[in-house]
């Protein structure tokens, strides 16, 4: 744990109590701080008391008498559609507003650090898709070099749970446009944006209030080095308003498809292999053809980013690509799952929108498409250049018609459970096919979460391969 500074003996609210809220508090207990919880569930209230934790109703301005500060969790909306009637009391009473990122980043470094020979440093990964799978593919690099590292944020464990650092420690964190919004610290030492495609737009009031949020890690802290995404224009932006010049290599271009010229320091992906230039001379290059754990254009991209984080910190370019090939990849996450008779069949439930789903769409040939669930808004009517590839698809879910009429032109069947769209596409299956989970849509129509709709395609397949 993280024990959280400056608040000793101060009251601090806390509102929603889930993973990041509870953690947030118990941090701030460890602290000297003595939290004061809120949660609009009466589950959530009833494991704060559980804890010992006094729970109060924070809806009202006077209820913020005497209180310090206000910790929200990233999932209650501060500002877009309308604010939690807390964090409008808060406002109204003065009290500062922040989240356990912000904690995070006041409270990582203490006194003890004087005795160590290297400080410990953060990586913080944003960006609209891509995030975890980089997050963790820089966790997974820092791991086989023998490096100290953990892996916290968006994925792993919560940021204040972490245990405090060792010498010469690096700490990864995903972090999400939730989280990035409300901080009130921000100061990783190397901060990357991996790309930008809509998202969350309701709760960041449009594209513009959802960009800004990801710019906060670059602008609010200043990191030492910045690895930016420039393959849509908000990342170009971003490297140029970060930069003070064209060879400034404190911020490293990255790029999936486009090859990145001139005097700075530029990783990028074409044609199946990394390329590494630095003055505008090739310094390195690797062959991600073979790395099974990488597929796909989407998947380059992530590893430029993760390939650039862990330059930035030193290691060698062979030892970052032996790395690349023992990585196994995230569930649900382009996720190869099982192989059988010439047919590899591939799980990313992650893919709920029709961006993330067009990346996945890209990275494999005779594709037999699961998709459907609750659409979102749009449907999935930017995917007509990314469906060359699909040999058939199999329709689930609350979308499924929805589906079936904006993709007419290609061959179809609406299936509605995930039951019946695994055995139609295993039986009409060939050698040399993918069968593709990538639903283009939310879960909760027919799953809580796009991780339960993942594990549902798994079993189904792996029990009908085991003849069970």
């Amino acid at each position: 744990m993280i024990p959280v500074q400056g608040y000793s003996g101060a009251r601090v609210a806390v509102l929603g109590l889930g993973r990041s809220g509870l953690s947030a508090a118990r941090a701030l207990r460890a602290g000297g701080a003595v939290p004061v919880c809120w949660d609009d569930g009466a589950e959530g209230r009833a494991r704060a008391e559980a804890e010992g934790f006094a729970v109060a109703d924070l809806g009202t301005p006077a209820a913020f008498h005497g209180i310090a500060a206000l910790i929200v969790s990233p999932g209650i909306p501060h500002l877009y559609p309308a604010p939690n009637r807390a964090i409008a009391a808060a406002w109204e009473a003065g009290v500062p507003v922040d989240n356990d990122i912000g904690l995070f980043f006041a409270s990582f470094a203490t006194a003890d650090w004087d005795r160590l020979d290297q400080p410990p440093r953060v990586i913080a990964v944003t960006g609209s898709n891509g995030k975890s799978t980089t997050a963790a593919l820089i966790h997974h690099i820092l791991q086989e070099a023998g490096k100290p590292v953990q892996l916290a944020g968006n994925i792993g464990r919560g940021v204040l749970d972490i245990d405090p650092p060792q010498d010469g420690e690096v700490v990864v964190l995903e972090l999400s446009s939730y989280q990035t919004d409300l901080a009130r610290a921000l100061t990783p030492d190397i901060a990357v944006f991996t790309n930008l495609t809509p998202d969350h737009l309701d709760r960041h009031g449009g594209l513009g209030g959802y960009f800004a949020a990801k710019r906060r890690l670059f602008a609010e802290g200043a990191p030492d080095r910045a690895i930016i995404g420039v393959d849509e224009p908000e990342g170009r932006f971003l490297a140029n308003q970060t930069g003070q010049g064209p060879g400034d290599d404190r911020v490293i271009r990255v790029s999936s498809g486009q090859k990145l010229s001139g005097p700075g320091w530029h990783v990028f992906a074409r044609k199946g292999f990394v390329s590494e230039y630095r003055k505008a001379r090739q310094v390195a290059s690797i062959d991600l053809r073979e790395v099974r754990g990488l597929p796909g254009a989407h998947n380059h991209q992530n590893a430029c980013a993760a390939y650039a984080a862990t330059r930035a910190l030193g290691l060698s370019p062979k030892l970052i690509e032996a790395a690349f090939h023992s990585f196994a990849g995230l569930p649900h996450r382009s996720q190869i799952v099982a192989e059988a008779n010439g047919v590899t069949f591939v799980n990313d439930s992650k893919a709920t929108n029709a961006d993330s789903a067009a990346q996945a769409l890209r990275a494999f040939r005779r594709i037999r498409w699961i998709a459907g669930g609750l659409g979102k808004e749009g449907g999935i009517g930017g995917l007509s250049d990314a469906l060359g590839n699909v040999v058939k698809a199999y329709l689930i879910g609350h979308s499924a018609r929805d589906f079936a009429v904006q993709m007419e032109a290609v061959p179809q069947e609406v299936c509605e459970t995930m039951d019946r769209a695994v055995e139609r596409a295993m039986q009409e299956a060939e050698p040399g096919d993918t069968v593709l989970l990538a639903p283009a849509a939310a879960s909760f129509d027919q799953y809580p979460d796009f991780e339960k709709r993942g594990e549902d395609f798994i079993a189904q397949v792996r029990r009908r391969l085991s003849g069970a």
